[in-house]
């Protein structure tokens, strides 16, 4: 930081001039190009305003889209250096981010988007578009709710700092290496939690499949059990207070492996029409979006009964509920499950296709073994894996922090 201090104090002691970005550069608005004009073969090299803040950084020198020769004579040129802003999106923080183009050839864009044609490092610009000063304009210019838009002309308004280009590069050379620390860093803790992701997931499999354990019987789940749906209710019979409940979704979205407690209730008249799990009974989510999702479990540990949605199944027997419930996360049950879900949009299994899936059953004493050995890891993986998101998060805010820092100066007075 002492350099780009003696830097500044070198080439602008008294401080930065700020400038209308229509001062300074040409806005060329976008048009055209729906995503069906995108083509991911060889022809020109094309950036759609919503590939900017879900596959861009803040420069690019290849796009992962092209249109053809055709297609791009009616579209906005970009050329190499010139900056490319998306002017729509569905929130503010995603509304007005840049990215540079520094390929060597001229590509194109579409609509929602303007086009930044300068004199400044195109870096240095892009870097900016993502300061605290920028985004505190561009939230009083911002409109609409459901897509937040900001237009060209609006862009131009803009006050953006034009210190010395020598001060911008040196800017962007410090932002640049520490962007490359944190994606390291990252990278590496994204790698750690899977690594440990799949450890467990490993583990757990081992333990709750017996894989190689012929002492151990493995038995169709509706002959050791009863499968038993759930009752019609809607979240617009949802109450504050009222009867616990269990909807699908939250199986897949909310609960783990087991649960004492519901974060949902419905009204109590509808009390004689439900169907209710028992302490003891495993939940299972008969409907989901995914295969991953469809066959998911709660174990319901609570004093009482608790309302169960149609879209579920209760599973009633003599195992430990939690084991069958880990048992339900395992790879040798999703490895037989996916044989009985149904294919369609939304995927489903029934109560036959479920009991027709062999289960393990090791004695009482085997399955409490197994249940307290998966809670222990169980508790140790996640707790890791609170620390290490929050490690990722806190590199994030950390370059942020300088990057609005680097970014920030005193304005020259007029």
């Amino acid at each position: 930081m002492s350099q780009i201090d003696e830097i500044i104090q070198e080439f602008c002691p008294d401080g930065v001039e700020f400038k209308k970005l229509g001062d300074i550069a040409q806005l060329v608005r976008g048009n055209g190009m729906p995503k069906s004009d995108l083509v991911l073969a060889e022809g020109v090299g094309a950036i759609h305003y919503g590939q900017i803040y879900t596959r861009y950084g803040v420069w690019a020198n290849t796009t992962i889209s092209f249109v053809t020769p055709t297609t791009a004579i009616k579209l906005a040129k970009v050329e190499p250096g010139d900056l490319i802003v998306t002017n729509t999106s569905e929130n503010v923080e995603d509304v007005g981010k840049a990215v540079a183009w520094l390929g060597e050839q001229s590509i194109v864009t579409g609509g929602h988007a303007t086009v930044i044609k300068h004199n400044q490092d195109p870096k240095f610009l892009s870097y900016w578009f993502r300061s605290e000063s920028f985004f505190t304009q561009k939230k009083a210019l911002a409109s609409g709710t459901k897509v937040i838009d900001v237009s060209a002309k609006q862009l131009a308004d803009v006050h953006i700092p034009i210190p010395p280009l020598q001060v911008q590069r040196e800017i962007v050379g410090v932002l640049d290496t520490l962007a490359d620390l944190k994606t390291e860093l990252t990278r590496a803790l994204e790698a750690e939690i899977e690594g440990r992701q799949r450890r467990y997931k490993y583990y757990r499999d081992s333990l709750v499949g017996f894989e190689g354990d012929e002492s151990i019987s493995r038995v169709p789940m509706g002959q050791i059990g009863e499968f038993i749906r759930g009752r019609r209710f809607t979240k617009n019979d949802f109450v504050d207070l009222g009867i616990p409940s269990i909807h699908y979704g939250e199986i897949y979205t909310y609960y783990g492996t087991a649960t004492d407690s519901t974060i949902s209730h419905v009204r109590k008249d509808l009390a004689p029409q439900l169907r209710y799990a028992q302490p003891g009974d495993v939940v299972i989510a008969a409907v989901g979006e995914t295969v991953e999702d469809v066959g998911k479990a709660v174990a319901w540990l609570g004093d009482e009964k608790v309302a169960i949605h149609d879209d579920c199944f209760l599973y009633r027997s003599h195992l430990n509920p939690k084991f069958v419930s880990y048992y339900l996360q395992s790879g040798p049950f999703n490895a037989q499950k996916g044989k009985h879900v149904s294919r369609a949009k939304v995927k489903r299994l029934s109560s036959d296709g479920l009991a027709k899936i062999l289960i393990p059953v090791p004695s009482e004493a085997e399955q409490e073994r197994v249940v307290a050995l998966l809670d222990k890891v169980t508790e140790l993986v996640d707790e890791l894996l609170e620390v290490l998101p929050a490690e990722i998060t806190a590199r994030r805010e950390q370059f942020d922090h300088y990057l609005n820092k680097l970014l920030t100066f005193k304005e020259l007075a007029a």
